[in-house]
């Protein structure tokens, strides 16, 4: 986009924010963010893991037991969860820091920036992970851009002063804020840091070399007695892999509860929408960087005082993606996009407010759905795909099918990946729901029954009793596609001309998704 083009767009989302007047109480906005956190929580029956704190928070929450992230890799999770788009949309394609270098559209709109023109004091602790500057720019900021993440990110008693802090500026303020803490728990730090542990499990502990971290109790766990997901081997070395991973949880969950204390001691615990989530699925296989119910399946819970208190401690079995935690918080504040832009883009599949659903359960419908659009995680992991997933099925596009499903350097190097491929070399028993040959080489379309296919085994593509079911998915993607301007909307078997016209290839790929 040309530079006048891009000033005209910005002034004209600056046009189209309108602000309906705030009552005379304050509201703010908490957002609890885990880095690859998954479902290891008292509040999501995992009986193992202890998470007091979490489990606490969920008590006065809705529960949602499907939300989706719409996409499964860290920093094009954030923005996506930061701008309502998908990573496609706002050009956060892969990876932001390093050689990864992407970055969304500097014509973008997020958040942090909607609600300071709005009066909101906005602030980050933690993991950011975006960028550019501009596009993601919070009144108070400590990230790992002016601090080592471990610090910000693990290091719950600097994340509790810090809060502290930012909590005192809102009040010197007076006005009404917006907080968002990105933990770094319990992301894998064998690749990048491997002397604090696989999980960074040994940081903070006390022991020689490793710091201490004061408001820091660690949880142990006995290998053989951790809860297994069912895309985990069931071997020592995965459930060692857990084990730690549960440690790390335990350092998060501690976090939390101190964020919460410094909420209530600030004045704010009754005035504050809370909402705990993650940004993709669990660092194991069929995790993070897949479309698979592992890689895009998320916690979450909401939070809310007066007068959208109606429901506590109750589970929702709304479809939800994280893509309307900004509609969310827009609706809280009371700003909104004008329906010109938002219909638009979104046409039907438009992200929405959850507050509704804080007060009551919607009906649930079998037109019901959620989105997801993958294309990098590492600058090197080059394999796009898109997904479409209703209450009962879940159609899966790979781009990029010919080659095998790319591996990140942290799931490499883990005890899990490292068990598995040293099993398979050695032609050892491989106690898991997939071969590594499976695992790599996929087809270009799966079709998954999810309701009687909870692992995504059995793919039903091209079966002739789903035939209008598969089509009727392709084309509602398809769809969502052109209204969120994908670039890849003709891959692989066409160029894509002008705003949505598909120009055949005439590789032999035409015959496998009409257009």
């Amino acid at each position: 986009m040309g530079s006048a083009s891009a000033v005209a767009y910005a002034l004209l989302m600056c046009l189209s924010v309108t602000e309906t007047v705030l009552s005379s109480k304050q509201r703010n906005v908490l957002i609890l963010l885990a880095d690859d956190g998954g479902f290891e929580l008292g509040a999501y029956n995992n009986k193992i893991c202890q998470t007091p704190n979490i489990d606490a928070l969920a008590r006065r929450s809705v529960i949602f037991n499907n939300a989706f992230t719409s996409v499964s890799s860290c920093s094009p999770s954030r923005a996506a969860l930061l701008t309502g788009k998908p990573s496609h949309q706002n050009g956060m394609y892969g990876l932001h820091h390093g050689v990864h270098h992407f970055n969304s559209f500097d014509n973008i709109t997020s958040l942090p920036n909607i609600l300071r023109r709005q009066g909101v004091y906005t602030g980050i602790i933690g993991k950011k992970h975006v960028g550019p500057e501009n596009v993601y720019k919070f009144d108070f900021e400590q990230t790992e851009e002016n601090n080592h993440v471990n610090m910000v990110g693990r290091n719950i008693t600097h994340m509790k002063l810090l809060t502290r802090a930012f909590l005192q500026l809102a009040n010197q303020e007076n006005k009404p804020f917006f907080l968002y803490i990105g933990f770094h728990d319990p992301h894998r730090c064998g690749h990048s840091t491997p002397e604090y542990g696989i999980f960074c499990e040994r940081y903070g502990t006390g022991e020689p070399g490793m710091g201490r971290i004061a408001d820091w109790t660690p949880w142990y766990y006995q290998w053989d007695e951790i809860e297994l997901p069912f895309h985990i081997q069931d071997t020592e070395a995965a459930r060692r892999d857990v084990a730690a991973q549960y440690t790390s949880i335990s350092r998060l969950d501690q976090g939390v509860g101190l964020i919460l204390k410094e909420l209530k001691a600030a004045g704010h615990g009754d005035d504050t929408l809370i909402m705990y989530t993650s940004d993709n699925g669990i660092p194991f296989p069929s995790g993070r960087t897949n479309l698979y119910e592992p890689g895009l399946r998320e916690p979450l819970l909401a939070a809310s005082p007066p007068p959208h208190a109606a429901r506590r401690n109750e589970a929702s079995y709304a479809l939800v993606s994280l893509l309307d935690i900004m509609p969310t918080v827009l609706d809280w504040f009371g700003v909104q996009l004008e329906h010109e832009e938002s219909n638009h883009i979104w046409q039907d599949d438009t992200p929405k407010s959850l507050l509704p659903i804080l007060k009551k359960e919607p009906p649930p419908s079998d037109l019901d759905a959620v989105f997801a659009s993958q294309t990098h995680h590492e600058i090197t992991m080059y394999y796009p795909m898109r997904a479409v997933r209703t209450r009962r099925y879940k159609l899966i596009h790979n781009l990029n099918y010919g080659m095998p499903f790319p591996i990140d350097q942290d799931l490499y190097a883990s005890p899990t990946f490292q068990d598995i491929l040293n099993r398979t070399r050695s032609k050892q028993q491989l106690p898991w729901y997939k071969t590594l040959k499976q695992y790599y080489y996929r087809p270009q379309w799966e079709l998954y029954d999810i309701r009687a296919d909870p692992t995504e085994s059995n793919n039903l593509h091209g079966k002739p009793a789903l035939e209008n079911v598969e089509a009727s998915l392709r084309e509602r993607l398809s769809s969502w596609q052109r209204a969120t301007r994908d670039p890849w909307l003709c891959s692989p078997d066409a160029v894509l001309e002008g705003s949505a016209q598909c120009r055949s290839l005439d590789n032999t790929l035409m015959q496998y998704y009409p257009r």
